[in-house]
């Protein structure tokens, strides 16, 4: 076996991995299969987390964003099932016990992980697959909380372990992406959008187009950070969720009240020549100019995820950089996630970005990562200030708040 994951660790984890921790990593999670449900013939499987590159807070408007599959995982150990049954043991959780034979929704089961599981087994149902049951334990270092994403991670995986056992393989990384948005909107009761599952899914770098969010389009990018002389690391600024609900809800509905202005549903149907020229009306209609801000947001975010695009394809990093920090203002300035309204003492991730620009100097780029409001902010820190960078973030954060990623090559797959 382990032979067999040292040919797949490097495209699993980049360059910097720990062989030895990974190989007791594995180990330990087929010793507690077999200690568990008592059997040898196992599998392996791997879903990365993701990370936001551009695109902040643009997708659920039918916009442009650029993700990324990162070396952070959820790894499964699996033996297939001959009754009905989808049983998951994830450390540090109560165990999942799913009967597959009934696939109806139950409130009771809102906002569960049994929910989803049951939500992606009648997905592969109505795709006309037959899967059965099957028994896994998981563990995972997609870290909770940090806008990497451990709740896609968990929706790919499950999916593929569907797809591998029951499907031949046969379904790619955007239609098990699908799978889990359908199974977290209608079983688990979040309207969540495919950002997050696709860029868990796809592996590498990706830019995808929302605009039709049923066929979203897939621009594949090869780029290595560290090839360049940076490091990409997120910082935890251990910020409080509780109660930001309200916070991230506002977003997608002001954006969308500029565009009903115009008749339209979402803002990727309004021309900016059309908003620019009727501002000053679109303001005494909505009484409301953060839902405007929040709209030229969305409408230079798009522009810069394209001119990202191809910096990358390019490998232009320095122009790149330039608007990494470009989308971390406009995110601050007029998108103003990167703190709470309702809570404006606390501003973990604004001293984040202060302090990264003091030890960057013109160097490297920072910007709010993912929903913003509390939680992570990303960084490209030039090689030779990767040690002072992280000093300084501990010193405000705690020991272990920077979390240093590098790109995943693979998609959620079987590895073993």
């Amino acid at each position: 076996m382990l032979e067999k994951l040292h040919e797949v660790y490097p495209s699993l984890y980049g360059k910097n991995y720990d062989q030895k921790d990974m190989d007791e990593r594995f180990t330990s999670l087929v010793d507690k299969h077999k200690q568990l449900f008592k059997r040898d013939d196992v599998m392996l499987f791997s879903a990365a987390g993701r990370s936001e590159i551009a695109g902040n807070h643009t997708d659920h408007n039918l916009g442009l964003v650029i993700g990324a599959t990162i070396n952070l995982d959820t790894i499964a150990c699996v033996s297939k099932r001959d009754d009905s049954r989808v049983i998951i043991a994830s450390e540090g959780f109560p165990v999942v016990d799913v009967d597959i034979a009934d696939l109806s929704i139950k409130e009771e089961e809102r906002n569960t992980t049994h929910s989803l599981i049951r939500g992606i087994a009648k997905a592969f149902k109505d795709r006309g697959y037959d899967v059965k049951g099957y028994q896994a334990n998981t563990t995972t270092r997609v870290l909770k909380g940090s806008g990497l994403s451990s709740s896609a991670a968990i929706e790919v995986l499950a999916a593929e372990i569907f797809n591998n056992l029951y499907a031949s393989d046969s379904l790619s990384p955007v239609e098990l992406a699908k799978i889990g948005q359908y199974a977290e909107n209608v079983y688990f009761g979040k309207p969540s959008g495919l950002l997050d599952q696709i860029s868990c899914a796809h592996g590498g770098i990706v830019g995808i187009d929302f605009k039709d969010p049923k066929n979203p389009v897939i621009t594949p990018i090869e780029i290595d950070f560290e090839e360049h002389g940076y490091a990409l690391i997120i910082t935890d600024t251990k910020g409080n969720h509780a109660d930001l609900t309200h916070e991230y809800a506002s977003v997608p509905p002001e954006m969308r009240s500029v565009a009903s202005y115009f008749g339209k549903e979402n803002l990727r149907e309004v021309e900016y020549s059309a908003f620019i020229e009727n501002i000053a009306d679109i303001r005494k209609k909505l009484n409301n100019d953060r839902a405007i801000l929040r709209a030229y947001h969305f409408f230079k975010e798009n522009e810069r995820v394209s001119l990202m695009l191809q910096e990358l394809k390019d490998e232009s990093i320095d122009t790149f950089l330039m608007l990494v920090e470009d989308s971390g203002n406009s995110s601050f300035k007029y998108l103003q996630n990167v703190y709470p309204s309702s809570s404006p003492s606390e501003q973990g991730l604004s001293l984040a970005l202060a302090m990264s620009e003091d030890v960057l100097e013109g160097e490297g780029a920072s910007r709010v990562h993912g929903g913003g409001f509390a939680g992570t902010i990303q960084a490209y820190v030039p090689d030779y200030l990767v040690e002072k960078y992280v000093s300084r973030m501990e010193s405000l954060f705690d020991k272990g708040c920077c979390t240093r990623i590098a790109i995943r090559k693979l998609p959620v797959s079987r590895i073993y």
